[in-house]
């Protein structure tokens, strides 16, 4: 059986090479470790390994590991959905922020960013393919809503985060990806960020300039919903 640091030295050859494919330098894109579901002990296993950057979804179980976990110097990231009555906690707690999708929400962790910290990175989260189930704004809506977040005074907007419909076609795959690439290009803000690409897209993602790719199973293996 693979151990993490196998499936990260694996994951690492995979985006080197897909980089390189793409004229990239690796460098270029990084791996954001995504955790849920997984113990903190699993976390620890890729500190040790040489992961950085921890990507949760659900903010309770992320706390929980954060306290466990205080230890180590890792940079933390929030992936999932935001309701209003999380803010405070993920302002508090996280580095990071990929899936803002209104206003609102990010008015509040602005709001709610305490001023001893660095402004908080955020990206906005784009339903690129449409998908009535995921969260994301509206591409149509995206121009407007990223003016206002780059005004607000404790974040700092870094870009765009997209999970597009699953397909394992290739030319799908390329085209939703180069999507995201093209809104974040036409806001004219001089963004940096694109968190696009799973385990299973990474390299689709990466040869339409992906940043932070966001990988879970090909690194933890298989999600256990019955363990948190």
């Amino acid at each position: 059986m693979s151990t993490i640091a196998d499936n990260l030295s694996t994951l690492a050859e995979r985006i080197r090479s897909a980089a390189l494919a793409a004229g990239r330098a690796p460098e270029h894109v990084r791996l954001l470790a995504v955790s849920k579901t997984k113990p903190a002990d699993a976390v620890r296993e890729a500190y040790a390994a040489g992961v950085r950057d921890v990507g949760e979804n659900y903010l309770q179980e992320a706390l929980a590991k954060q306290l466990e976990l205080s230890d180590l110097p890792l940079t933390w990231h929030f992936i999932g959905p935001i309701q209003s009555n999380k803010t405070r906690a993920i302002a508090e707690h996280f580095d990071w922020v990929h899936s803002v999708d209104r206003l609102k929400i990010a008015q509040r962790l602005s709001e709610q960013r305490p001023a001893d910290l660095p402004p908080l990175n955020v990206c906005l989260q784009v339903n690129v393919s449409g998908e009535a189930s995921k969260s994301g704004c509206n591409p149509e809506a995206l121009p407007a809503l990223a003016q206002a977040i780059a005004a607000l005074p404790r974040l700092t907007l870094r870009g765009l985060m997209a999970i597009p419909e699953p397909t394992d076609d290739p030319a799908a795959q390329a085209a939703a990806f180069a999507r995201v690439r093209e809104l974040q290009a036409g806001l004219n803000l001089g963004l940096d960020t694109l968190s696009m690409g799973m385990s299973h897209d990474l390299e689709a993602a990466i040869a339409q300039g992906a940043t932070w790719v966001r990988i879970g199973t090909a690194l933890f293996g298989a999600r256990d919903y019955g363990q948190v």
